[in-house]
C-alpha cells in the first residue's frame, strides 16, 4: 500500500491511497467462489454455475462491496500510520477502479487544529458580589403566591393584570379576516400576548360589555396580509376575573415539600435555594467572560464537520423546545440560525480540551460525587438523585466533564483581573442572563436558570 498525504488548508488534508491490483482482484475471486456454491440458477445444480456466469452477473456487485471495504480499512490504516487525528468522517473516493489495475482513491478530511494557547492575561473580569436579603425572600415568595393564585370573578371593571374571557372578530375594513376571530378566549391584561394596543384598550371594560377595538399591526407581523395594516376588533366581554392570592400558611408551604408546614423553615429552603441560584448565576457570568476573553485571544480553525454536528444538535435542541415533536425532520430548519453559534460552542470545546490537556486537569470520584450531591440538593429527594447518577456511568461522564470545564475555567481566571461589584439577587440573574445571550455556547445555561426560576422553595 502507498500513501502520500497532501496539506490543503490548515485542517485539511487528502491522502491518496494505492492498492495492488491483485490484492483487489484476489480478494474479488475469493468471495465470488465462496458466492457460487450457494447460487441457484435455472439449468444448473446448487455450486455447479460455471464460474464464467457468476463473474458475469454477480462480478460487478462482488467488486465494488470489496473495494468498499478495502477503502475503508486502508483509510484506518493510513491515518494511524500517518498520526492523523480526523475531526468528524473523510469524503472517500476511487480514483482508479478497474480489474487489473491497481486500486487508487483519495480521502480528504478535516482534522483537529493545533493549538498553542494564547494568555487572557489582561482581560478584566467583572465578579458580582451577591446578598439575598430577607427582602428578596419577601419578593421571591410573593412571586409564588402569584405563581399559584387563581381566578375569581368581580364586579368592578377590569384592571391591568386582569383575566377576560372575551369573544372577538377583526376587520380589515368592512371584511373579517382569517384567524382573526375566537369565543370564550382567556386573557390576561398586560400579559402581551396580543398586538400591541389591544389588551390597553380593554382596561375599563366591565362583564356584558362590546367594545371596538382599533389597533395597528406591526410592521414585522408573521402573517404578511395583516403586517403594517390597520384592524378594528369587535369583543365582546364576557367576565372579569382579578387574581386571588393565596394565604402564606401551613397549606402553601407544603405545596413546596415542607411537609409540617412550618413558615419558618419554608423562608429557610426559599433562601438557600435563591442563594444556590444567585451562586449559579454568578459562576456563568464570570464562565462567561473568560470563555469570551478564550475565544478572542485564540482565533483558531474550526473543524467544519464539528461545526455540523454542532449545528445538527442545535436544530434537535430548538425541535424539542418548540414542541415539534420526535418525527419532525430537523434537516427543514436552515444551517444558517445556528450556524454561529455553533462554531463558536465547538471552538470553545476545542479550546477548553487544550486546556484541560495542558494542565493535566482530571476528578477524582470523590470531586464526582460530591458535585453530584451539591446537585441533588435541588431535588426533593437528594438520596435517590446520587444513587441515581453514582449508578450510571454516562451521568457520571457528563459530571465528570462540568468539574473538568470548571477547573479550567478557575486556570484561566487566574490569569486575568478580576474585579468585585455589589450586585443585587435580581441585577445578578439578569447579569447572567444578559452575558449567556451574548454568549453563544450559553444557552443551556440560560434555559437551566429560568426554568429554576418558577421552582425556588424545592426543598
Amino acid at each position: 500500500m502507498q500513501v502520500s498525504v497532501d496539506t490543503t488548508s490548515q485542517i485539511e488534508r487528502r491522502i491518496t491511497v494505492q492498492v495492488p491490483a491483485n490484492e483487489i482482484d484476489e480478494a474479488v475471486a475469493a468471495r465470488l467462489k465462496d458466492a457460487a456454491k450457494n447460487v441457484r440458477m435455472d439449468g444448473f445444480r446448487k455450486g455447479k454455475v460455471p464460474m464464467s456466469v457468476i463473474r458475469q452477473r454477480y462480478g460487478s456487485d462482488v467488486r465494488n462491496e470489496v473495494v468498499g471495504e478495502v477503502m475503508r480499512e486502508r483509510y484506518v490504516r493510513a491515518i494511524s500510520d500517518e498520526n492523523l487525528n480526523p475531526a468528524g468522517y473523510p469524503n472517500i473516493e476511487a480514483t482508479v477502479n478497474e480489474a487489473g489495475k491497481d486500486l487508487e482513491f483519495t480521502a480528504t478530511l478535516e482534522i483537529y487544529p493545533e493549538i498553542e494557547l494564547a494568555s487572557i492575561a489582561g482581560t478584566e473580569v467583572e465578579r458580582p458580589v451577591v446578598e439575598v436579603t430577607e427582602a428578596d425572600v419577601d419578593e421571591m415568595i410573593e412571586t409564588l403566591r402569584k405563581q399559584n393564585a387563581s381566578w375569581e370573578a368581580v364586579e368592578r371593571a377590569a384592571e391591568d393584570g386582569d383575566q377576560v374571557t372575551i369573544d372577538f372578530q377583526g376587520f380589515l375594513g368592512d371584511e373579517p379576516f382569517e384567524g382573526g376571530s375566537a369565543e370564550g378566549h382567556q386573557l390576561v391584561i398586560g400579559s402581551g400576548n396580543f398586538i400591541p394596543g389591544f389588551e390597553e384598550q380593554l382596561i375599563g371594560a366591565k362583564a356584558g360589555e362590546e367594545k371596538t377595538l382599533k389597533v395597528t399591526f406591526p410592521e414585522d407581523y408573521q402573517a404578511e396580509n395583516l403586517a403594517g395594516q390597520e384592524a378594528t376588533f369587535q369583543v365582546k366581554v364576557h367576565t372579569v376575573s382579578g387574581q386571588a392570592l393565596p394565604e402564606v400558611d401551613a397549606e402553601f408551604v407544603k405545596r413546596f415539600g415542607v411537609e409540617d408546614g412550618d413558615l419558618d423553615r419554608f423562608r429557610k429552603e426559599v433562601k438557600q435555594n435563591m442563594t444556590r441560584e444567585a451562586s449559579q448565576a454568578v459562576d456563568n457570568r464570570v464562565k462567561q467572560q473568560v470563555l469570551e476573553a478564550l475565544k478572542k485571544a485564540n482565533e483558531i480553525p474550526v473543524p467544519q464537520n464539528l461545526v455540523q454536528q454542532e449545528t445538527d444538535g442545535l436544530k434537535r435542541q430548538a425541535a424539542q423546545q418548540f414542541g415539534l415533536g420526535e418525527d419532525f425532520d430537523v434537516s427543514q430548519l436552515p444551517n444558517e440560525l445556528f450556524a454561529e453559534q455553533a462554531k463558536g460552542r465547538v471552538q470553545v470545546g476545542l479550546l477548553l480540551a487544550e486546556v484541560i490537556k495542558t494542565h493535566d486537569v482530571d476528578a477524582s470520584d470523590d470531586e464526582i460525587k460530591a458535585k453530584v450531591e451539591e446537585l441533588a440538593q435541588q431535588y426533593q429527594e437528594p438520596e435517590q438523585v446520587v444513587e441515581y447518577y453514582m449508578g450510571n456511568e454516562q451521568m457520571k461522564t457528563q459530571v465528570k466533564s462540568a468539574i473538568l470545564e470548571e477547573k479550567a475555567v478557575d486556570i484561566l481566571l487566574e490569569q486575568a483581573s478580576v474585579k468585585d461589584v455589589e450586585m443585587s439577587y435580581q441585577e445578578a440573574l439578569a447579569a447572567a442572563q444578559q452575558q449567556a445571550e451574548v454568549g453563544d455556547d450559553a444557552e443551556d445555561d440560560a434555559e437551566e436558570q429560568s426554568e429554576e426560576g418558577s421552582d425556588q422553595a424545592k426543598a
